[in-house]
């Protein structure tokens, strides 16, 4: 992020800028809600408040309207508001989705039984399948057949669509899925479905068409990726209705956006209509801050880790972009090395951002399994009772306990010393928890507590470098979330990780990526042929129409008005492949499509090692990508670095059986590192977040205003 104005405490009232405009970014975590206020020109405005969990709504309102009064800033001036959730995961992970109905092609009604004949573990006798989102009984078949060229072998019969939307409206079903064989071609048949079974279904029934939601080939991940659809939509539009609705009553009736899976950003409406778009949207906001600071670094390879309360959630970025993929399992945990481990989860087919996720953040519990073995989550204590330090009626010792306990975390100064937290409490659940059981000091315990934790984020971040071939030690780690910056250097260390970055409000840098983010929208056309076949002239033409339909209602819902840009791409494949490669179709590809050829080769060599240049390609999808402006773009980029307290003082902490317990240098304000940088021990205390230098690290300040992490080196 680049240099800025941070402010937490209250500043003179925005009336002395009347033109002053604000842009509001919100990630909810498990344990806390951030809000960002940008000005586009360099000021952030910083909160956190504890997450409500009953209402995520109510954090929200509480926040923005807190932070809005303490530094005098109108409602009137927020142009957009734009919001990180969860609730779409949550939903499918806890089964908590609309009661959903399939209606399908006659003799198609077991796809989502089928599947792909793939199990995550080979050898585990013991795996079975997830249940269908949908029960069979509400899978039923239509009598209608498209040939794979959208010819019409058998018209629709519209009795037999009538009889299955009589049968799922007595069920009570809130949402239908319309996934019909080779719609992907011709959509015809699906709206006619779609008009009658409205006409039938009681008002306010969401339903949803394949030809919408994915034109694609692949039945199931057709099929699957339209299910998942229809069973969040009842739940995404309740839960977006309601936080309008609250932001309503606080004076703020401004446009919503939410983030997508891909790292883009859209419109409410739209999220409502689309709602498996956003079920990766919490960890995708993190990742596109941290590329946008990669590339702003002069970072090409960069591997993300964020670190709240609940869980810890990394990604590599390379060339200043995300790793991307365009198939996604909700429900299957961490993905270990290769994308033929599938079948744990549930199948999506829609652009995300490449995430591992796993269950340990400053929250997690620490607890015992059956032989004795010390873990640490992926339970966690939230924010409410949250961990024993919190004094709010947790009784089981956290991470974050843990952490206090060993010196690294000011029991005084958690979220700017809003938050106070009881080490003596802490100290004690240890002793009784986790030191007595194994007959040892409270200190080693915290230490063992620490190590454990460290363990399991280690494992999250080799899911996306040494298990996908890439090597860590060439990668820089920009870390980041309320934990990210105190664990990342004994993550680091147990890579080889010699650099870590540290950006301005790390803490909150999930929800300043909702800012930097631009909104996105995608859209796919089949156009299927062999590449030599296929005119330039004709390719260029569809993709050009296809940018036209999509921007004409997109540049009206952006958040920062029309601008922007629009991608070409296209999947490709060897004849005979079963899946393609996505590549750029843009530029000279345009005039000669051999150059698309050879970048589809390429592509192929880097992916899997090898290219065929005399294999026929041939051309399945065309996608056209469009892109908003940034709020950088849409006001301008003047910075301004504050001037923070330069309060600093000192005191014990322990960093294990080689260095003991040390007196450790504490720093409120990251300037005063200097360029030169200040040597390990180090702790520096900030409003969204703690940075920790260990012994054997120097940390010192950038041209940027990030602070930079070295091992080995001495200032």
């Amino acid at each position: 992020m680049p240099a800025q104005e941070t402010l937490q405490a209250p500043v003179a009232p925005d009336r002395a800028a009347p033109a002053r405009r604000w842009w509001v970014g919100v990630d909810i975590g498990g344990t806390f809600t951030d809000i960002v206020f940008s000005d586009g020109a360099g000021s952030l405005l910083v909160k956190k408040v504890p997450s409500t969990r009953d209402d995520y709504g109510q954090a929200v309102c509480d926040g923005i309207g807190a932070l809005s009064e303490a530094n005098g800033v109108a409602m009137e001036r927020i142009v957009s508001v734009a919001h990180a959730t969860t609730v779409a995961t949550n939903a499918i992970l806890e089964n908590a989705g609309a009661r959903t109905g399939l209606i399908t092609t006659e003799g198609f009604r077991d796809v989502l039984e089928f599947r792909r004949v793939r199990i995550p573990e080979l050898y585990d006798l013991s795996y079975r399948k997830p249940k269908p989102l949908v029960p069979r009984r509400f899978r039923l078949e239509v009598r209608e057949r498209l040939g794979p060229d959208g010819a019409v072998r058998v018209p629709l019969d519209e009795a037999s669509v009538e009889a299955a939307a009589r049968r799922l409206a007595e069920a009570g079903v809130e949402a239908v899925a319309i996934c019909l064989l080779h719609a992907y071609v011709n959509g015809d048949h699906e709206k006619r479905v779609e008009e009658i079974v409205r006409r039938i279904m009681p008002a306010g029934t969401f339903i949803c068409c394949s030809c919408d939601v994915l034109p694609e080939i692949r039945e199931y991940e057709r099929t699957s990726t339209t299910v998942v659809n229809a069973f969040l939509g009842p739940v995404m539009r309740r839960y977006l209705d309601r936080l309008h609705g609250r932001l309503k009553e606080i004076g703020l009736d401004r446009p919503l956006h939410v983030m997508q899976s891909g790292g883009g950003r859209m419109s409410a409406p739209s999220a409502s209509d689309k709602p498996a778009y956003l079920v990766e949207s919490g960890p995708a906001a993190g990742v596109v801050a941290a590329a946008h600071l990669a590339k702003r670094a002069g970072i090409e390879q960069a591997i993300t880790l964020d670190i709240g309360g609940t869980t810890a959630k990394t990604a590599v970025v390379e060339g200043g972009e995300p790793t991307r993929t365009g198939e996604f399992e909700v429900g299957a945990g961490i993905n270990l090395s290769s994308k033929l481990v599938r079948g744990a989860g549930y199948a999506i087919k829609l652009p995300f951002i490449d995430v591992s996720e796993i269950g340990a953040g400053g929250g997690s519990k620490v607890w015992f399994d059956q032989g004795g073995l010390m873990k640490v989550g992926p339970e966690s204590a939230g924010a409410d009772p949250g961990p024993v330090c919190y004094g709010r009626g947790g009784a089981r010792v956290t991470l974050t306990d843990a952490v206090v306990a060993l010196g690294y975390m000011n029991p005084a100064y958690l979220v700017g010393g809003e938050l106070a937290l009881d080490r003596e409490a802490a100290c004690a659940a240890i002793d009784a928890q986790i030191a007595t059981r194994l007959g040892v000091s409270v200190e080693t315990a915290a230490l063992g507590v620490f190590t454990v934790a460290v363990t399991n984020m280690v494992r999250a971040v080799k899911s996306v470098s040494t298990y996908r071939g890439r090597d860590p030690r060439n990668f820089t780690l920009i870390v980041f979330g309320g934990n990210g910056p105190l664990l990342g250097a004994s993550i680091a260390e147990e890579l080889e990780i010699r650099r870590i970055l540290v950006p301005p409000t790390s803490g909150v840098l999930s929800a300043y990526g909702l800012l930097v983010a631009q909104d996105m929208r995608e859209s796919v056309r089949p156009c299927q042929g062999l590449l030599r076949d296929l005119a330039a002239d004709a390719v260029r033409a569809e993709l050009e129409r296809m940018a036209a339909e999509l921007r004409s209602g997109f540049d009206a819902e952006s958040a920062h008005g029309p601008g922007g840009e629009s991608r070409f791409l296209a999947d490709l494949r060897y004849v005979g492949q079963a899946f393609e490669l996505t590549v750029p179709a843009g530029g000279e590809a345009l005039a000669d499509l051999s150059v698309l050829a050879e970048r589809f080769h390429e592509e192929h060599r880097q992916t899997y090692g090898h290219k065929a240049p005399d294999q026929p390609v041939e051309l399945v999808n065309l996608r056209v990508m469009a892109r908003g402006p940034t709020v950088e773009e849409a006001a301008g980029v003047p910075r301004t670095v504050p001037q923070a307290s330069k309060r600093a003082s000192s005191r014990p902490a322990c960093f294990g059986p080689r260095h003991g317990s040390l007196h450790t240098r504490i720093l409120r304000d990251r300037s005063l590192l200097g360029p030169k940088g200040v040597a390990g021990p180090l702790i520096i205390e900030e409003y969204d977040t703690t940075i920790l230098a260990p012994p054997g690290w120097t940390a010192r300040l950038t041209e940027g205003g990030d602070v930079l992490l070295s091992a080995g080196e001495t200032p």
